[in-house]
């Protein structure tokens, strides 16, 4: 039982976003002068819907929440643990706990007609992904390495040339 347990947890260890990668091009997400600093969870979007509203009050209880690999908690989590628990608590959803699996789920869409909900997904090394929900038009919630649970937009430079794809779990 205890080797069932322990093979458990270095699979969860090593299936989630790659921090190596991550860390490694952090440097490159903040540096860009395009990149903005959004204001604090208290920031109301322009246009509200339910689903724009629970969003940002998941986001409200993670804003800076420190990036952790393999992390699931307030100590620190990661990109995909970070989608499993919002779409858990916010729309009462089960995901997967890799970016691996949660790319499987839902239904491709182009980026252009991405909205409040969709999972955006980048790939930022060669066996590397990472991946985080669109929380208004343009702008997506994520597990950042420097900045932990954070927004971001999805035309700075070091997104727009790693983005891989969107998918569409919700109606």
């Amino acid at each position: 039982m205890f080797h069932l347990l322990l093979l458990a947890s270095i699979l969860i260890l090593f299936s989630g976003c790659s921090s190596r990668t991550l860390r490694q091009h952090s440097y490159q997400e903040t540096s860009s002068k395009s990149q903005k600093n959004y204001a604090p969870p208290k920031y109301k979007p322009k246009k509200q819907n339910w689903i724009t509203t629970a969003l940002y009050h998941e986001y409200k209880k993670w804003y800076r929440t420190p990036y952790k690999y393999g992390g699931m908690n307030k100590y620190g989590l990661d990109c995909s643990s970070l989608i499993q628990i919002v779409y858990r608590d916010a729309f009462n959803i089960r995901l997967p706990r890799t970016t691996k699996n949660q790319v499987k789920k839902g239904y491709l869409i182009s980026k252009n007609s991405t909205k409040e909900g969709d999972l955006v997904f980048f790939k930022i090394g060669y066996n590397s992904r990472h991946a985080g929900i669109v929380i208004e038009k343009g702008k997506f919630m994520h597990a950042s390495q420097k900045n932990g649970v954070s927004i971001s937009s999805l035309s700075n430079p070091y997104w727009k040339s790693r983005y891989w794809q969107s998918r569409r779990i919700l109606p």
